[in-house]
């Protein structure tokens, strides 16, 4: 059964100096996210772009066994609708989808802070791709990704047909869809959906030391840098042109540029703001 605790429980924040720390501590069922737990992790990392509290995230999750096992199927969907109308009609989960996971996952891709995955077991499904869609994932050594959608006759979502091609290729992808096996961290880590793999023990500590260093440089640059990269594999050569000179034009009137360029002519270390 879904948890009664309070949301803000369920989907824990905490501010370490300029690093936000998203951590889905749901272990009564093992970490799965229902509606209100997905959409405040969206809300989190939106009002945090608009706040600039942070200037790196992480996202997370509490215990060694399970990051993330997908949806949680207990919560319950029912609708206010006429007595002559019934609960389930055409149209109706793919409007939940519309609604719901994919108001997340864009959040994620399009968020001009960094988002690091620091992925604490097993990443299932939506789990999986909640994962993959940051921008740097930092991996247990007991964690395995599976895409479990053949194991119950379903088609991929939460993004999976469209993040894993582009990061691993369309053979790889449909190997991974098709037969649906558990996939190692370390091989994970080898296809390239992982940045990097550690012992357990030594999570924390890896995602703490890459989003400390992200969360000192400059963020402005950063931002735009995954603009691009986010777009590098959906427009054409003249559209990318375009898209680069805009980025760079943007990033020139930063006070981190200018700091940037102070700094190299005085031969000093730069001391970046993050705007």
């Amino acid at each position: 059964m879904s948890s009664d605790r309070p949301l803000n429980e369920q989907i824990r924040f905490e501010l370490r100096g300029k690093v936000a720390w998203i951590i889905i501590d749901r272990p009564e069922v093992g970490n799965a996210l229902n509606p209100p737990c997905r959409n405040r992790i969206r809300d989190l990392i939106n009002e945090l772009n608009v706040s600039k509290q942070a200037r790196c995230i992480v996202l997370t999750a509490t215990g060694e066994k399970l990051f993330c096992p997908g949806a949680d199927l207990s919560h319950p969907y029912e609708k206010d609708r006429p007595d002559d109308v019934p609960q389930q009609v055409v149209g109706d989960p793919r409007r939940l989808m519309l609604d719901g996971q994919y108001t997340l996952f864009p959040a994620i891709l399009d968020s001009d802070i960094p988002i690091i995955a620091a992925v604490n077991g097993t990443a299932a499904g939506m789990g999986a791709h909640l994962a993959l869609a940051c921008d740097l994932v930092i991996a247990a050594d007991n964690t395995k990704f599976v895409e479990v959608f053949a194991r119950r006759g379903l088609v991929p979502d939460a993004l999976g047909a469209w993040l894993l091609p582009r990061i691993i290729g369309m053979r790889r992808t449909m190997e991974l869809f098709l037969f649906a096996r558990d996939l190692p961290a370390t091989e994970a880590e080898s296809l390239g959906l992982v940045n990097k793999t550690v012992p357990a023990a030594e999570l924390e500590q890896q995602a703490t030391a890459w989003a400390e260093q992200i969360a000192a440089g400059p963020t402005v640059a950063f931002g735009l840098a995954k603009w691009l990269v986010n777009q590098s594999l959906d427009v054409d050569r003249q559209t990318m042109i375009h898209n680069e000179a805009l980025a760079v034009e943007m990033n020139t009137y930063s006070q981190d540029s200018q700091e940037g360029i102070a700094s190299f002519r005085e031969r000093r270390d730069p001391e970046w703001k993050g705007y």
